[in-house]
């Protein structure tokens, strides 16, 4: 049997990692900007992190949603507490995809509705419903095509309120950062109007989290900017640092029901011990203020490049836009200076590192960036 080729895959092989570096398997060390798509938020191989999930292996791997797990409530208590939204619930699962899926579910078992508002250049993952939120026709298979989900200009809030005017809403999910998309940044004035919106008519506010949240904007979610509360906050990739763990946090006006969300591994006792580990070092370590301020280091320093187009972005989470001429840039800075960065198509270069990320490493992509853009 071979692999279902659907990657295009750089011709390398990680070996070995270790804080914000990866070795191949001919020992050579790379600058780790890509994070494996923004989801090694404490940095590869911490060792609270390796020793929180070894000692759970030696204990229990798995079993069920069907018994108690402490763990989840450790999880859910030390999540509401680092993220400011202690009064949220949570529901956990094993992907972002699944957290899109299911905070559209809760949202239209909450008010009955169908009609779900999303926004051009978003992406919300490749499941059924979520990847029929997401703006590329490439990967919306017939069967996921639907009437249910509208799409609106990014940031137009006559559009958003002509919706709201036309159609019964159950939602609007919209990423707080843009990532795929190519990091577009949401304004502060059109989330409090998609608040205001909600509140008016009784719609649910999703704040899709899975790549801009977990503290990489420099506040825990970047909806936060804001300064509302979504409904629902999805989250997945920085949240287990490598290990598969989505959940989302639901605000006190959704009531369970026994049946409504449902999962086999989802919250199960390793993704849980190794949620607990990222939050305990994104605590102790301060990587929300440090990703803040390296982000804007870098942010300033790069806005200083005329050859760049534009810099967008908050705390680690960077998208640099550059012209056609300069579309080697990524490729180059891979295969000439060992640094792993990722990309947004046509011409963004996309940085995704560990909130870890020193001054030292910044520097060490701004010359490498700056020779191969000179």
């Amino acid at each position: 049997m071979k692999l279902f080729d659907v990657y295009p895959l750089n011709d390398i092989i990680i070996d070995k990692a270790f804080g914000s570096h990866v070795w191949d398997d001919k020992g050579t060390q790379y600058l780790d900007l890509y994070g494996g798509h923004a989801v090694i938020s404490i940095g590869h191989t911490h060792p609270h992190y390796v020793k929180r999930l070894t000692d759970q292996l030696n204990k229990v791997g798995f079993y069920s949603n069907s018994v108690k797990m402490p763990l989840q409530e450790q999880l859910a208590a030390l999540l509401g507490k680092v993220s400011g939204k202690e009064d949220y619930q949570l529901f956990l699962c094993n992907s972002g995809a699944e957290a899109n899926e299911n905070a559209l579910k809760l949202a239209s078992f909450y008010n009955g509705r169908k009609k779900i508002i999303a926004f051009r250049k978003s992406f919300h993952g490749r499941t059924s419903l979520a990847v029929a939120a997401t703006d590329n026709p490439k990967i919306v298979a017939p069967v996921n095509e639907t009437d249910n989900v509208v799409f609106l200009p990014w940031q137009d809030e006559a559009a958003l309120e002509a919706a709201f005017k036309q159609y019964e809403v159950a939602a609007v999910i919209i990423e707080g950062i843009q990532g795929v998309g190519g990091i577009q940044v949401a304004g502060e004035s059109f989330l409090r109007k998609i608040r205001s919106l909600c509140d008016e008519y009784n719609a649910v506010f999703i704040a899709d989290s899975i790549q801009c949240g977990y503290g990489r904007s420099g506040k825990f979610y970047s909806h936060d900017y804001a300064g509302v509360n979504a409904d629902i906050y999805t989250m997945a990739k920085g949240m287990g640092n490598g290990f598969p763990i989505g959940g989302i946090s639901i605000a006190p006006k959704f009531k369970a029901v026994y049946g409504m969300l449902g999962t086999t591994f989802g919250g199960n006792h390793m993704a849980c011990a190794a949620a607990l580990a990222v939050l305990e070092v994104i605590e102790q370590e301060n990587l929300m203020a440090n990703a803040a301020k390296i982000g804007n280091y870098l942010i300033e320093q790069l806005r200083n490049f005329k050859e760049v187009i534009e810099v967008r972005g908050r705390g680690l989470m960077i998208g640099i836009e550059l012209p056609d001429s300069l579309a080697n840039v990524k490729k180059d800075l891979l295969f000439k200076h060992r640094i792993f960065t990722g990309e947004a198509k046509p011409n963004v270069i996309r940085l995704l590192p560990s909130l870890a990320l020193t001054q030292e490493h910044a520097d060490q992509f701004l010359e490498a960036f700056s020779k191969e853009v000179k």
